[in-house]
């Protein structure tokens, strides 16, 4: 199972180191399995290059067979933890912001309501953001918004924040209060390894300033820790919503407050096609509470 869990992730992510980080085990233990996989089945998994990961025809043939299997079992497995807890299903909810412990009164007020559902709570990476929506591994995903796929439902906004610069300890900047969006056009940013929704990437940051600058993709990275040591070392600034002053305080980073770029909305989104009874009880928690800004 393990062996098999490390091809899925790296079927998907594409970066041994990626997948490793993921999975918490070693890049060698990566390589470790693939090639145990390969001499099994007689064939390479995967083409390795010095620049890029890709599926051979094998590969994707076994992952397009393994994948519904392995997600049965984990299913299967999932549904007999919460039948010896006395639960009779579970509504899975992805993060992809790091501050779940602020969102408790929702998962509270949701197990108070509902005592028959179990709630996990996982994280849920920017890289292939509505991957896990779709492939069915979490039910709801907590995004920023727009999203504007049409296979996706939008429901209420789960809370609001400010934003805020990232800068290194050192930065020429790092002497102020609070700095505009223009900033990030003076020094550039850092993108994302994998192609996002250019609409959604936009709304997290612009790709122009508010004079009409383009705000520069100076790096690109597949983990919100590539990105922290890229700022630290005064290679670019960030921005992120203003929780991580509070979930990711570093010696060697500083915050500054955005003073004209709008708030973020982050709202509960899922696949229209896999609505359940358990999606629309927790929207209901969302709606009956409101809105926090954070």
């Amino acid at each position: 199972m393990r062996d098999i869990e490390i091809f899925l992730t790296l079927a998907q992510e594409l970066h041994f180191g990626r997948t490793a980080e993921r999975l918490h085990v070693s890049a060698a233990r990566v390589s470790q399995a693939i090639k145990k996989q390969e001499r099994t089945i007689g064939a390479a998994l995967f083409e390795r290059t010095s620049r890029q990961v890709t599926l051979t025809p094998v590969g994707r043939q076994l992952r397009d067979d393994l994948l519904p299997v392995y997600q049965g079992l984990q299913q299967s497995l999932e549904r007999a933890r919460t039948g010896a807890q006395g639960k009779t299903e579970v509504l899975r909810i992805g993060m992809m912001p790091s501050n779940a412990h602020d969102l408790r009164p929702f998962w509270d007020t949701f197990r108070s309501r509902h005592p028959q559902w179990g709630l996990r709570i996982r994280h849920s990476p920017f890289i292939d953001p509505f991957g896990p929506l779709r492939s069915g591994d979490v039910d709801i995903l907590v995004s920023w918004t727009p999203v504007e796929e049409p296979d996706l439902t939008v429901g209420p906004v789960l809370f609001t924040e400010h934003r805020v610069a990232l800068a290194a300890r050192d930065h020429i900047l790092a002497d102020r209060t609070s700095v505009s969006v223009e900033a990030l056009g003076d020094h550039g940013v850092i993108g994302s390894t994998s192609p996002l929704p250019d609409y959604w990437e936009d709304a997290f940051i612009p790709f122009q300033t508010p004079s009409g600058r383009t705000i520069e993709r100076n790096h690109t990275v597949g983990t919100l820790d590539e990105l922290y040591t890229i700022v630290a070392v005064g290679e670019a600034l960030n921005s992120l919503g203003a929780h991580v002053t509070r979930y990711h305080v570093r010696p060697d980073i500083i915050y500054l407050p955005l003073h004209d770029a709008p708030h973020l909305h982050w709202s509960l989104v899922w696949r229209t096609g896999a609505e359940t009874d358990l999606i629309r009880a927790f929207a209901q928690v969302v709606r009956d509470l409101g809105t926090p800004e954070l």
